[in-house]
């Protein structure tokens, strides 16, 4: 179960696992996922939270080779306490460990990660319920292995929640690549290597409320819509993971 040490990990997919293929060339319109996952079928999700003692809440996230942890601190005073005002702050920030990926200090852009996973957050958290003050929340990947902000944007969720902030719903996030006339879910490093277009999609999945859209590339009508309902409905299991991990932490408590 989600959040057990040791225990098997959980794989979420909006549909069953599709019968494995042999490998091929990439060129071919059939081929195998490196990682011999069904096009529909997401990496093995492995959930914290409590990772970081000195922090207000925090979380750990791994989905394959993709290892993440989010630490949140606050609701602090605010440094623009002068300015009064009736919501709160949230400064976000991603960074990448020097050891993230094969190439030392070449991970994505810090800054406009930064920035996507505030624009998720800012319309997810209940800002109104701490006024006058900020909360800080710092992502780190520690290893890159592909849909990186994602995995951020899923562990940040789970950090905020056990911190106890507010929010109207656990955010979870998924992306697709289309790679030829494929479309595949959670796409590894490699595969986001030769994609012809990506689509990130970030939602409420209570609320049935998409809070980001992300798209990359050229994509027909046809594929866009099938690439977002992959996405929504794997966004909803994922929901159920991270729902299962929250619940393990309250269940231990009590005994």
């Amino acid at each position: 179960m989600a959040g057990k040490t040791g225990s098997t990990p959980t794989t979420y997919s909006p549909s069953p696992a599709t019968r494995k293929k042999k490998r091929i060339p990439i060129a071919d319109a059939d081929w195998a996922r490196p990682d011999n996952r069904g096009f529909y079928q997401c990496r093995p999700a492995y959930l914290r939270t409590s990772a970081v003692s000195t922090a207000a809440g925090s979380a750990y996230a791994e989905f394959g080779n993709t290892k993440v942890i989010v630490s949140v601190f606050g609701p602090r005073e605010s440094k623009k306490a002068m300015m009064y005002s009736d919501t709160g702050r949230l400064n976000c920030n991603v960074s990448y460990s020097t050891f993230a990926t094969p190439n030392r200090g070449q991970g994505s852009d810090d800054k406009e990660l930064s920035s996507m996973l505030h624009k998720t957050f800012e319309g997810a958290i209940i800002l109104e319920s701490f006024p006058k003050t900020t909360v800080d929340v710092f992502a780190l990947v520690l290893e890159s292995g592909g849909s990186d902000l994602p995995v951020v944007i899923s562990c940040a969720s789970l950090a905020l929640a056990d911190a106890g902030i507010l929010l109207y719903d656990l955010v979870a996030s998924v992306s697709v690549s289309c790679i030829g006339k494929n479309l595949v879910l959670d796409p590894i490093s490699e595969e986001e290597s030769y994609q012809d277009g990506s689509l990130m999609i970030t939602c409420m999945p209570s609320r049935n409320e998409v809070t980001q859209l992300i798209v990359t590339g050229e994509w027909s009508t046809p594929k866009i819509n099938e690439a977002m309902e992959l996405c929504v409905g794997a966004c909803s299991k994922l929901g159920e993971v991270m729902r299962s991990c929250l619940k393990d932490v309250v269940t231990d408590l009590k005994e």
